[in-house]
Parts: C-alpha cells; sequence; structure tokens
C-alpha cells in the first residue's frame, strides 16, 4: 500500500504534519501519485489542484479540520458536494468536526485526531533563563494567543471563527485586575488583534516568522494560553500546550474537551472561573505522541486499501 498526501506550501500547520508523516512513514508513502493505492487529501481546499482522473481511480480519503457555516455559502457548499464525489471516506480531526460533517454527507467518517510531536514540544524547566532569552521580565504575567486572528482577504476585518473579539475581551478585563498583564503573539494576520491591544493600551509582544524550537520556548515563558474561538478543528495549540504543560482554558471547541478538564473550558459568561489543569491536560494528550499517535491512521488505510 502507497499513500499520496497532497501538498500545501503555506508555512502552516498542515505542512509540518504532512512532512512529519514522511518522515515516519517512508515505507508506505509517496509523492507519485500514480503509484500511490490511496490519496490522502490531508489540506481540502486544496484539492481541485489533483487531476481528477486519479480521484476517480484511487481509494481518496479527505480531511476535514472544521466547517464555519456562518462562511458555508453557495461556492463552498459546491466545492463541498463537488469535492464529496471523489471521496471514499472523510477523516475529522475532532468529534466536533464529525459532527458538522454529518450534516452535509452519509459517506464514513473516521474521527482521530492529528499527533503530537514531542521531540518539537515539550516542557522546558529553564523558565528564567528563556525569559532572559527573549527580553521578557519575571514579572510580566504572560497571556499568549498564537493563531491568525485577521481575514486574508483585507488584513483588518476580524476572522470570528478564531475569536480575535472574545480574546480581547477577556484580556482587558484580566488587565484592569493585573499590571503586569502582558500579551505574547506569534505568526501572521495579527492585525485584529494588535489593533486592540493597542487601543486598549495592553502592552505585547510579538513574534511573527519563528522556528519551531522558538515557538516551543514561547509555550514554556507562559503564564497562560488562551483558546477564545467560536469554531475550530484542533486547534493545534491546545495539544501543545498539553505537552508542554502550558496552562491553557478554552472555549468549548474542537479537541478542547478531549484533551482539557471541564474545568479548564469555558464561555464568555465564566471565563474567570476557568482553571488550567496542566497534569490532566499533559496525561490525555500523551497518547498522541510519535509514533502511537500514527497507529489510528495507518489502521484507517490499511482497512480502505483492503475495502
Amino acid at each position: 500500500m502507497k499513500i499520496y498526501l497532497n501538498k500545501v506550501n503555506e508555512s502552516w500547520i498542515v505542512d509540518r504534519l504532512r512532512d512529519e508523516w514522511f518522515q515516519y512513514n517512508e515505507n508506505i508513502s509517496t509523492n507519485n501519485i500514480k503509484e500511490s493505492d490511496v490519496i490522502w487529501i490531508i489540506a481540502p481546499w486544496m484539492w481541485n489542484r489533483i487531476p481528477k482522473r486519479y480521484l476517480k481511480q484511487k481509494t481518496v480519503i479527505c480531511t476535514i479540520h472544521h466547517i464555519d457555516f456562518e462562511k458555508f455559502d453557495r461556492n463552498e457548499e459546491k466545492n463541498f458536494y463537488d469535492r464529496d464525489v471523489y471521496v471514499d471516506i472523510y477523516h475529522a480531526v475532532s468529534k466536533k468536526t464529525e459532527e458538522q460533517l454529518l450534516q452535509l454527507t452519509k459517506k464514513r467518517i473516521y474521527t482521530i485526531p492529528f499527533w503530537i510531536n514531542q521531540n518539537i514540544f515539550f516542557e522546558k524547566n529553564n523558565k528564567s533563563e528563556l525569559r532572559k532569552k527573549y527580553g521578557i521580565s519575571e514579572k510580566d504575567y504572560l497571556i499568549g494567543s498564537f493563531q491568525r486572528d485577521t481575514e486574508g482577504k483585507d488584513l483588518v476585518s476580524p476572522k470570528l471563527s478564531k475569536g480575535p473579539d472574545q480574546f480581547i475581551k477577556i484580556v482587558k478585563e484580566l488587565s484592569q485586575e493585573n499590571d503586569n498583564l502582558k500579551v505574547l503573539l506569534t505568526g501572521k494576520r495579527r492585525n485584529y488583534v494588535i489593533k486592540n491591544l493597542k487601543d486598549n493600551s495592553i502592552p505585547f509582544y510579538y513574534f511573527e516568522m519563528i522556528t519551531f524550537e522558538e515557538l516551543n520556548d514561547l509555550y514554556n515563558l507562559l503564564d497562560l494560553y488562551i483558546v477564545a474561538s467560536r469554531v475550530e478543528g484542533g486547534p493545534q495549540a491546545i495539544v501543545e500546550c498539553a505537552i508542554t504543560k502550558t496552562p491553557i482554558i478554552s472555549t468549548d471547541v474542537g479537541l478542547a474537551s478531549l484533551i482539557l478538564d471541564k474545568v479548564s473550558l469555558f464561555d464568555m459568561n465564566n471565563f474567570k472561573l476557568a482553571k488550567p489543569n496542566t497534569k490532566s491536560a499533559y496525561k490525555k494528550a500523551s497518547i498522541l505522541n510519535i509514533p502511537d499517535g500514527f497507529s489510528d491512521f495507518l489502521n484507517l488505510f490499511e482497512e480502505s486499501n483492503e475495502n
């Protein structure tokens, strides 16, 4: 059996996942779609770059990360069903995504969270040294947010599925209770949050382009990571926080209820009551460590190939 994964090249998490899959599963993976038995559409928004003749010939497994029904207009609907014709099995990254998919298709759905690379993300004990390295005071109470928050179409409008408006509301209230609060941001398209932090005089650090090693450092600097999203498949930051033992609270999206304790989940009416539970989160996330995190995927591919 040979598996072909479609390419992204967006410097996003899917690129890393694809690279990790090839690194650890080289014997059953191929970059030559002609010799593949299974086509894994790990990046569903890029599906139409795959020649249709191969989609007709091969077993097709399509990953769905999440569906934002607020944006699911006629074009999105047409794209979904144009692709659905070729899909044999769907892979949902969380139960939340599975529930969304069940509203749209009767195809088989396998729900499997993505693995986590514990060689990249892990706890560091030299917190003081790390703060010195990045020029951050020991007194700072650091709240992290490492995801895009602004629509790419204009670099102004908030990406509401990610809840940047809710994130701002939370840190604004928390900053009134803690003079040492600062926000730590990474990644591209942080325009909306940066503007609103400035408008509310909330100090922040911003590291736009960083390596995975640096990203792991930044997780280890944090006092708290906040996921304030409305819709998510993951986000993978939940697993990354869990495996680095970074304190995290989250809205009940994507993987949150699978990895985080109930006391760590919140809605906008009770976010001050949410409490991180790093011990519980670490234990739950550890089952996704490489190579064990590949096992359910391997079972899926073997079963699909046999059928």
